[in-house]
């Protein structure tokens, strides 16, 4: 028990190869010691190039005990994460005949089930991440009734609420103007850097900044998230405009062309890491260094990268051919008169790459070998945005050859400006 408790201790650290030894000790001590077997199998999942051998490990603890709930959890997950689709449906539905109503269950099969674009089932089970406080943004208790797309609303007023992060909110802002068109009048809150993006936006009768302590009265709330399955979305009916956002200020998009000075190179914007707290940061993140592959192109690189971490930071200094404005990228508007001004993005999966997806830029998003549902699978396009091209990676952690990919790729394009 002591070595179980200590290596999820250290595995918390992330100080994987030690916890993954005190898990393995216990397994010596108690063969038929089932927490310590999905113990290691947990560890081994967290490991570069290990999801295989973890698979063992659960299946080990599954064979002492066929109900080990959290072992079946981790076998779903690792499996999707292996692209074993059908084997990782098949956990989740043994889940849930084991724990009905599990929230968490419904919602990693409903994201497995968006990632391979069975959106009528996946859109259901995203609906449970509101049974999870952890899960999305704060959201308030309205003694209003929600709306799923069931009700009437012409004549209505419908409070959009955010519920989840900026490339959410920018993704499904898509869904606002489509509101109006049924009649509806729209109040929208989004969190306060987004507000000044967005107020604007084509629909809308009134915004206001997260948190909105005062709000006119409203007949139905829906959260930002929700709009998608509200209308019924499936992968053919996706809104998917070339550009969706409200016009830019001509003079903000000007003030950065005279900062950005002669346009004789390809411009480049770049975006290597997101949010450190975010879930899947260690996978969808890279260090600056990653992006050293490209840096010799003859391009004018700027950094998009808002607090970059320690060691990128000093690495942007090293790196003289990177033009780092950020101080002044305040909000998202300012972002968005900067990637006016750009060729190209080349971005990780963070909400700038939904900010220039949402604009109509060039965009090439960084992908890992299990992305986010919203990238689907197998292909290189993006139906949520018609001028995104995807880089996947062809195995977990491997980001050489996707640059290698987007090296060569760059390469051709700024020949063809020439």
């Amino acid at each position: 028990m002591t070595l179980r408790a200590r290596s999820r201790s250290l595995r918390d650290m992330n100080r994987l190869e030690e916890a993954l030894q005190d898990s393995q000790q216990a397994c010596t001590l108690d063969p038929r010691d089932t927490g310590a077997c999905n113990g290691v199998g947990d560890i081994l999942a967290r490991l570069p190039d290990r999801q295989e051998e973890a698979l063992q490990w659960f299946d080990r603890a599954l064979e002492l005990e066929p109900d080990f709930i959290q072992a079946l959890t981790n076998k779903a997950l690792v499996l999707g994460q292996l692209h074993r689709s059908e084997e990782a449906i098949a956990s989740y539905d043994r889940l849930r005949s084991l724990d009905p109503g599990s929230a968490e269950v419904d919602i990693s099969l409903g994201q497995l089930h968006l990632l391979l674009g069975n959106f009528e089932s996946g859109w259901a089970g995203h609906e449970a991440r509101r049974k999870i406080p952890s899960f999305s943004a704060p959201y308030p208790k309205f003694s209003q009734p929600i709306w799923l797309g069931k009700e009437a609303i012409d004549g209505k007023t419908i409070l959009v609420h955010v519920d989840e992060g900026f490339g959410d909110t920018i993704q499904f802002a898509r869904y606002v103007p489509m509101l109006a068109a049924r009649g509806a009048r729209v109040i929208l809150v989004v969190d306060g850097p987004a507000y000044p993006l967005l107020s604007n936006l084509a629909g809308v009768s009134q915004c206001f900044p997260f948190p909105a302590h005062t709000l006119p009265p409203f007949d139905f709330h829906c959260p930002m998230s929700s709009l998608p399955l509200a209308f019924a979305t499936r992968l053919d009916t996706i809104p998917s405009g070339i550009s969706y956002l409200p016009a830019l200020a001509a003079s903000r998009v000007q003030a950065w062309e005279s900062r950005l000075g002669p346009h004789h190179r390809l411009r480049v914007g770049l975006v290597w890491s997101g949010n450190p707290n975010h879930r899947n940061d260690r996978n969808r993140s890279i260090p600056l260094r990653t992006l050293s592959r490209i840096l010799d192109a003859d391009a004018a690189f700027i950094s998009l990268q808002k607090d970059p971490r320690p060691d990128d930071k000093q690495l942007l200094l090293e790196f003289t051919g990177i033009l780092d404005l950020t101080a002044d990228l305040t909000d998202f508007v300012e972002t968005a008169a900067l990637l006016r001004c750009l060729d190209l993005v080349i971005t990780v999966d963070t909400s700038v790459a939904h900010l220039a997806g949402a604009l109509g830029c060039p965009t090439w998003i960084l992908l890992p070998y299990n992305p986010d549902w919203r990238w689907l699978l197998g292909r290189d396009d993006s139906p949520w945005y018609p001028t995104i091209r995807l880089f996947r990676q062809p195995k977990p952690r491997d980001y050489d050859s996707v640059m290698d990919r987007v090296r060569a790729e760059l390469t051709a394009m700024i020949s063809k400006r020439v």
